[in-house]
């Protein structure tokens, strides 16, 4: 069974752990940017649907789905989506200041910021009233409908708390409600291996984003905590 791993050139250099452990666990083969050839599957990590969709036409499964890789690197589209559902989500197309300001297709917390002015809306990007609670969110991942691990992030001197940005990152156990909170969205998506963003905001979580090509951040840089293994069993489940 042969697999191919495709990364982007930028993300395939920062994620060079995570690289070398599906090379490990699964014995794929490393493609950047693109790949034009044939293999059992692929696992699509970067951000272009259009790649997932490319094998998905010739009845070659990918992990994640294009259908996913869309949804998730489009914040505009996701939010509405999850507003429409029933999925408790800090208003957008917020006119009132502060405001945060989020390119459509960003990741990582690039290019977010905090505008105290108002202006007008810009294309490609997404406004939305602050959290209550800034500087602190909270990344599940799961596999499946199996929920992985929690992390909890907080930063002191930005109201942004990614790990890549020099937030802090802590084991965080949910509770009760907040597993059925990432059971629910979880059953409203189709994915293999997905990371979900929530805000605090007056105690309680709300629902900040989705993240399709996961697991490469502050999971995976404690090695304990790695889940090729849960990866590599959910792909084999399709064989």
């Amino acid at each position: 069974m042969s697999g191919v791993l495709i990364y982007s050139e930028k993300e395939a250099k920062r994620n060079t752990f995570a690289i070398n452990k599906f090379k490990e666990e699964l014995g794929v083969t490393l493609a950047i940017n693109d790949y034009d050839g044939t293999a059992d599957y692929i696992i699509n990590r970067t951000n272009n649907y259009k790649i997932a969709e490319k094998f998905e036409k010739k009845g070659i499964r990918v992990f994640n789905p294009s259908s996913l890789s869309k949804f998730a690197n489009n914040k505009q589209l996701c939010y509405e989506f999850m507003e429409k559902n029933g999925i408790e989500i800090l208003p957008i197309n917020y006119k009132e200041v502060p405001a945060v300001k989020k390119p459509i297709d960003g990741h990582g917390g690039q290019g977010v910021v905090m505008i105290n002015e108002k202006e007008s809306f810009e294309s490609g990007f997404v406004y939305q009233k602050p959290c209550a609670t800034l500087g602190k969110d909270l990344r599940v991942w799961a596999i499946g409908n199996d929920i992985i691990t929690s992390i909890l992030r907080e930063s002191d001197t930005d109201f942004r708390s990614n790990f890549c940005l020099g937030g802090r990152a802590t084991p965080y156990k949910m509770n009760e409600e907040e597993k059925s909170l990432v059971k629910r969205i979880l059953s409203l998506v189709k994915s293999d291996y997905i990371g979900i963003d929530f805000l605090f905001d007056g105690g309680h979580l709300i629902f900040n984003e989705i993240g399709k090509s996961e697991f490469t951040g502050s999971v995976t840089r404690k090695p304990k905590r790695y889940t090729g293994k849960k990866i590599k069993k959910r792909i084999k489940s399709w064989f």
